[in-house]
């Protein structure tokens, strides 16, 4: 199976699994077991948004293009998407956003606010900044 990823800035997610020549996106099973070799699907015949242009077996190959979903800012490996070349049977391993998630932990004197970042193929980063709670003043501190 020769899989070209075509990005596309999308609010959509895609999820796709493969056993043999099934390709379940999400959720949706495709089966293409029957194409026998030489033979084309045209462009629009596989009822599925994702799946864009021809499908082709060539050589036994299955060959397709699929839409790859990503956000306002792609990093390289989602603007510039190698092709997925005789994928293992189970889940595609497509790239996806990188994005981050904040959590906030009362600390003794303020708060600690803890940014963690993922991206594809990489390990996360983590920064934790420290914000001093505001000082309060009492009410006998007011110069006159």
């Amino acid at each position: 199976m020769h899989i070209i990823l075509s990005p596309q800035l999308r609010d959509d997610a895609l999820t796709v699994s493969k056993a043999s020549d099934v390709l379940t996106i999400n959720g949706e099973p495709f089966d293409f077991s029957d194409l026998p070799d030489g033979a084309t699907i045209p462009a629009g015949e596989v009822p599925c948004e994702w799946i864009v242009g021809t499908v082709e077996r060539v050589g036994g190959d299955l060959r397709l293009t699929l839409i790859l979903p990503h956000g306002p800012k792609p990093e390289s490996w989602q603007a510039f998407p190698e092709p997925i070349i005789s994928p293992e049977d189970g889940q595609l391993d497509l790239p996806w956003d990188t994005y981050q998630e904040t959590t906030e932990e009362e600390v003794v004197g303020g708060k600690r606010v803890t940014v963690t970042t993922y991206r594809w193929h990489q390990s996360p980063t983590v920064d934790s900044t420290f914000i001093p709670a505001p000082e309060i003043e009492e009410p006998g501190d007011v110069e006159a």
